[in-house]
């Protein structure tokens, strides 16, 4: 049987909060909608759901459905049909068997970096290509994926991840597990359950990790000096930071800096 061909479409859209489909309506596509800001309800003959910003909803081909706005709201729309085996598998994975609509949320930050993986997509498909399909599949697997291993299916869950981002945005801070479990409505034995679980880290190694990251890209990125480079990673002594870096690194931050530098510049001349 000869392949369909295949179809895709995306957009992104902004709605007043007076804005609703006129009726129930359904697809030939397998149709994602994620919610880039603002509220919504998304309904199908089944149940109706509530959605915010950073839910992804997985509608299968078929299915009845409707849309209405509960705030002003920003949707990403993306429309699959006849795809190549690599990207029907994701798609399946996806929708869990095509039965019923799957409704996944992402945290703040992964819902920011897949509206720039979404808005590139959307240039690319507006682009003039060699091998337009192909690449069109690719980037579309590449979508898909990224929902795939980012979005979470349970409300719990969802709340580990906005601790993670407070983790992530809070170097400055030491945080204290106790005020992250209070803030996702957990005991401490079940946040730092739930959290080493997802993370494989406690949460305090989490941002120990993430300080790291940042202290590195820093040091290798900027021109700051040692003292600002500390207090951005929340370090208020520079003793204490350079200790610290040279417990995990091996060598001192300055060392480490003058050694990336000699690196890229090795790479430039050849």
């Amino acid at each position: 049987m000869e392949q369909p061909a295949f179809y895709k479409r995306g957009s992104i859209g902004t709605y007043s909060e007076e804005w609703h489909d006129v009726g129930f309506h359904q697809n030939t596509t397998l149709e994602i909608e994620i919610v880039l800001e603002g509220r919504g309800l998304f309904e199908w003959p089944e149940r109706k759901a509530f959605i915010e910003t950073g839910h992804v909803v997985i509608i299968p081909p078929g299915i009845s459905h409707r849309f209405a706005a509960v705030t002003k709201v920003r949707f990403g729309v993306l429309h699959l049909q006849g795809m190549p085996p690599a990207l029907r598998e994701v798609a399946d994975k996806l929708a869990r068997g095509y039965g019923q609509p799957r409704i996944y949320a992402l945290s703040r930050i992964d819902r920011d970096r897949f509206e720039k993986l979404f808005r590139e997509w959307l240039r690319v498909l507006a682009s003039p290509l060699k091998e337009p399909q192909r690449t069109h599949a690719v980037w579309a697997e590449l979508l898909l994926l990224y929902l795939y291993e980012h979005s979470q299916t349970d409300l719990q869950a969802m709340t580990i991840t906005k601790a993670a981002d407070f983790l992530r945005e809070n170097l400055r801070q030491n945080v204290q597990v106790a005020d992250l479990a209070e803030l996702t409505g957990l005991t401490v034995a079940g946040f730092r359950r739930t959290f080493e679980k997802m993370y494989r880290l406690s949460p305090k190694q989490y941002q120990q990790q993430c300080r790291m990251q940042e202290a590195k890209w820093l040091l290798s990125a900027t021109d700051k000096d040692m003292n600002e480079i500390a207090e951005q990673v929340g370090f208020h002594r520079l003793h204490s930071f350079s200790q610290w870096f040279k417990c995990a690194e091996g060598t001192s931050p300055s060392l480490w800096r003058k050694r990336q530098k000699t690196m890229h510049d090795l790479d430039v001349q050849s």
